[in-house]
């Protein structure tokens, strides 16, 4: 097996080199790479995988984000894509999305969401009146996109509560005043996160752009009761465990926050039930191998 991840020229090189060596090739993201990946496998004979993770299908003039942005990368794209012998996404909103973007049959595509790890992921001790929000904010229009203007407002709203922003980026955003209930921190590892998800009572996900949360799913295995804006797979995911908002709305943000925070903490524990019912990573990883199999025969 071998694994490309990286970017530039150089990796371009790395990826055709890699595909003349492989068997099958497997693609996180429609990215550029991936669209030379699928042609160079196409053209040796060779099948693809591509899994769709979110940026690769979104077009966000206001907020600058997205590859369907740029003509030459979205044509890429789109032809990686069709060329591909299957297609994953992790949720359906995301499959409307390639078939939006892609205008084919998407005879391709199956939805596979994506798994986790109970074992990892699970609670320890008491909850804290505490609400917390992962996102890397690499940027501005990521930053946007993860709705953190909009949790910034919800904080000062609540100013008796705590908050707690991990994956922002300070130095990127030093003119972006944080309210002074709200502490802020880089990305940090598994471990240290898993701390944070076992404190807090909270998870809050100001979105306006999802595919299948991570993060969300993973602070819902703490037993972290959600409040999510509805936005991509965030309220499938949630369902009756928490509070499911429109985006862009702080003031209905902060009310739902506060309501989650009054409830019971059989609500988290009924989060975590809930995924675990619902992203087994055993039935993913099951179910990748018969792709697999199935692909390379």
């Amino acid at each position: 097996m071998t694994l490309c991840i990286g970017h530039g020229p150089r990796q371009v090189l790395d990826v055709m080199l890699g595909v003349l060596h492989a068997h099958l090739t497997f693609c996180w993201f429609a990215s550029v790479y991936a669209a030379i990946a699928t042609i160079v496998a196409g053209f040796l004979g060779k099948k693809s995988i591509i899994v769709i993770g979110g940026v690769d299908m979104a077009k966000e003039k206001e907020f600058g984000y997205g590859l369907w942005l740029s003509p030459w990368k979205s044509a890429l794209a789109r032809t990686a894509i069709k060329k591909a012998a299957r297609v994953l996404v992790v949720d359906q909103s995301l499959k409307d999305e390639v078939l939006q973007r892609v205008k084919y049959g998407g005879e391709n595509i199956e939805v596979l969401p994506t798994g986790f790890d109970h074992e990892l992921w699970q609670p320890s001790g008491a909850k804290e009146r505490l609400v917390i929000t992962i996102a890397a904010t690499l940027n501005e229009g990521r930053l946007k996109i993860k709705g953190i203007d909009i949790l910034f407002e919800v904080a000062r709203k609540l100013p008796q509560t705590e908050f707690v922003l991990i994956g922002f980026d300070s130095d990127r955003f030093r003119d972006l005043v944080p309210p002074a209930n709200l502490s802020r921190y880089p990305v940090l590892n598994q471990f240290e996160l898993l701390q944070y998800y076992r404190r807090a009572k909270v998870y809050c996900q100001p979105s306006r752009r999802e595919g299948l949360s991570n993060t969300l799913c993973e602070a819902m295995l703490c037993e972290c009761i959600p409040v999510v804006t509805d936005v991509g797979g965030s309220a499938r995911a949630v369902g009756e465990t928490g509070i499911v908002v429109r985006p862009n709305d702080s003031a209905a943000l902060a009310a739902a926050v506060e309501e989650a925070l009054r409830m019971p903490e059989s609500k988290g524990r009924q989060a975590r039930e809930r995924i675990i019912g619902l992203f087994p990573k055993k039935r993913r990883e099951k179910r990748l191998k018969e792709l697999i199999r199935e692909i390379s025969q």
